[in-house]
């Protein structure tokens, strides 16, 4: 049967380490899970209550595409708590995940063909999801010189825009203000469109993370309640667009999703007020960080950068071997840790490079630092 060119993208390696961890535990092994970017922690519970309460009350269909419009007006006090900014529920638009919200923002700015600037090391699914769009990812090598985030002078006018992630992943590295205004004013400069995914603020562990919409009502800024909520398996999260592209962005959704499932908004209105549970899982991320960047360099992985938010340390492995998707298959075997190889985040300079997720619970970290301690002994 024909395909399609779109479906060859490359795989999303963590999903595949994943797999082969469970097909582990399901032998018989205890596995630590290091490799994905997922809280240990359930959704809130006043957000779990809130779904069994609507299920009880009636059916959940259908919602307007654009999203609750409690849950559109919560989201914009949501700016003003954090930022300080008085932000018009009309410009946010509630999507199933960050995921939809990349896939929406791709289609309402760019043409078939145009060039998208992503930072390498970075998420890979940006790239795979500009590809499947039949547009052309352009990576920016970045380092620890520049805190491997992207500068003003690595953009073009050969550009359709650019996508920024503060607190990123794998790194953790986060674009302070004057760094983050050079790149939006450099963008619009230019001409080209500026897209900033914001999914781990929240997430930080000394100055708190700038929204690009702190500089500009010109930008996408895409959101989550998956990392700071803690609910990923729920696949809501939200935009906010200028005031002029509401419009086009809605007739996509109507079109592409018809709206983000209607069980997870109303968990989602309910998460926002849980400040309390919130901080919590924050000061496990916090003290499990402090593990990690303390116990790392005694298992031989001493090459990195203490991450300013999210919940990774990304680390150079490159004395060990030229070949991290080999050498994270083994400290799975071997260990018992399952770890994401760099390739996942840089096709070019992953092959040295591993990420270790601190989002488990705090048992688990130590748990895993004591394997790698183990097998690094070996």
């Amino acid at each position: 049967m024909r395909s399609s060119s779109r479906g060859e993208v490359d795989p999303f390696i963590v999903m595949d380490v994943m797999e082969a961890a469970r097909a582990a535990e399901a032998a018989g092994r205890s596995i630590i899970h290091m490799e994905v970017g997922q809280p240990g922690t359930p959704a809130p519970a006043a957000a779990r209550e809130a779904v069994a309460r609507a299920m009880a009350a009636g059916p959940l269909g259908y919602t307007v595409s654009l999203g609750l419009p409690a849950l559109r007006a919560r989201i914009a006090r949501l700016y003003r708590d954090w930022y300080g900014l008085d932000l018009d529920p009309g410009r946010v638009v509630v999507t199933a995940g960050s995921s939809a919200g990349f896939i929406l923002a791709f289609a309402s700015l760019f043409d078939r063909g145009e060039r998208v600037a992503i930072g390498e090391p970075g998420y890979p699914s940006y790239r795979n999801i500009l590809r499947a769009l039949d547009l052309v990812p352009v990576g920016i090598p970045t380092g620890p010189e520049a805190r491997f985030q992207p500068a003003p002078g690595d953009l073009g006018a050969d550009l359709a825009g650019v996508l920024v992630a503060s607190p990123a992943n794998p790194t953790g590295t986060m674009l302070a203000r004057p760094e983050l205004a050079a790149l939006v004013g450099r963008a619009q400069e230019l001409g080209i469109a500026f897209v900033s995914d914001e999914i781990y603020h929240g997430i930080q562990y000394g100055a708190r993370a700038v929204s690009a919409l702190e500089i500009s009502d010109e930008v996408y800024v895409i959101n989550s309640f998956s990392k700071y909520f803690s609910m990923t398996g729920w696949r809501v999260g939200w935009m906010v667009v200028p005031e002029a592209h509401v419009r086009r962005v809605e007739r996509l959704v109507q079109n592409l999703f018809i709206c983000a499932p209607h069980a997870s908004q109303v968990a989602a209105l309910a998460a926002l007020d849980a400040t309390e549970e919130l901080e919590a899982n924050l000061a496990v991320y916090r003290a499990n960080r402090a593990l990690l960047l303390a116990g790392l360099p005694e298992a031989g992985f001493d090459r990195i950068a203490p991450p300013d938010g999210a919940f990774y340390v990304y680390a150079d492995v490159s004395d060990m071997t030229s070949d991290s998707r080999a050498l994270a298959a083994q400290i799975l075997a071997e260990a018992g840790v399952a770890v994401t190889p760099g390739l996942d985040f840089d096709p070019r300079r992953g092959s040295g490079t591993l990420r270790f997720s601190y989002a488990a619970a705090t048992a688990d970290i130590h748990e895993g630092l004591a394997r790698l301690k183990a097998w690094a002994g070996r």
